[in-house]
This record gives structure tokens, C-alpha cells and sequence, in this order.
């Protein structure tokens, strides 16, 4: 028979690290700064119906550990030039880009996959730069000889 493995469980409130609107880890002392530990943390990001979360597995136990996240979780990081135009994620995991899935919220460029939301962060944004286009006010971006226009939507404000 198989070996049953425990689940441990961590809620966000009880973590004590979290992700800010630009992709960055932070604890009570700050800013995360070791490069291992963050590309660690970016690589372990899961998500499951409960929410995004870290994932260990360990060899007598299954670790989540859920965070809070400003904006969203899963951010561009890379963009590699190819037929179709790859984006590296926080995660590392590669996805497609889907120019009609694309918008504009607070002068924040973002994709929508599905249930996710995926956020280009600083170094996604000057990858991305060669394919965009302004004409006025409209943002385009050029995929495969296309041209589509990228929406800007607006944000309710908190009042």
C-alpha cells in the first residue's frame, strides 16, 4: 500500500512574506534580495481553489504555504522572440502570448490566460517594447505581420 502523505497547510495571514505589484518578495525586514531564495519562491508558486500559494513537497509531507500577492501572482519576466512570441513567467514556466487576451488597467500592461492573470513586470515590459505600437492614444501590439489594439480598462476606485 501506498504511504499516505500529510498535507500541512499555511494561510496567508500566518505567512510572513508576501509578493508586491511588481513581482518582488518582501518580509517584515524588507525587500527579498537573495537571487536563489527569490527565484526559489517564484518557481514554487502554485495554484489551487483555495489560492496561490507555495509548494514543497517534502518526503514525509506536502507543504502550502498561501500568500498575499498586491496585484496578482504570476508576472513576465522574459520575452523570447520566436514565430510565435514566447513569455517566461515568475514561475519559469512558458506561455503563448495571446495579443487578443491583452490589456491596459492603471497603466499596467497585463494578460488574461483562463483564471489567471498574468502582470508584465518591469523587465517583461522592455522585452515586449520592439512588438508595441502607439497610434494617439491607442497602444497596438504587432504579432505575425497582425496589428491589435490592446484595451485600456478602467479601475474602479476605492471610495
Amino acid at each position: 500500500m501506498g504511504k499516505t502523505v500529510k498535507t500541512i497547510e499555511i494561510s496567508a495571514d500566518d505567512a510572513v512574506f508576501w509578493l508586491d505589484a511588481n513581482g518582488n518578495w518582501h518580509n517584515s525586514d524588507g525587500k527579498f534580495r537573495h537571487k536563489k531564495i527569490i527565484d526559489y519562491f517564484h518557481a514554487s508558486i502554485r495554484r489551487d481553489d483555495k489560492g496561490y500559494h507555495l509548494y514543497q513537497a517534502h518526503e514525509d509531507c506536502i507543504e502550502k504555504v498561501y500568500f498575499h500577492h498586491e496585484d496578482t501572482a504570476l508576472f513576465v519576466f522574459d520575452v523570447l522572440p520566436q514565430t510565435d512570441i514566447m513569455l517566461v513567467l515568475n514561475t519559469k514556466r512558458k506561455v503563448k502570448l495571446s495579443p487578443r487576451k491583452l490589456s491596459i488597467t492603471n497603466d499596467s500592461l497585463y494578460m488574461h490566460r483562463g483564471h489567471e492573470i498574468i502582470k508584465f513586470a518591469e523587465q517583461g515590459l522592455m522585452k515586449i517594447a520592439p512588438f508595441l505600437e502607439e497610434d494617439g492614444d491607442q497602444l497596438f501590439i504587432r504579432s505575425k505581420n497582425r496589428r491589435y489594439r490592446i484595451p485600456t480598462r478602467v479601475e474602479k476606485e476605492n471610495i
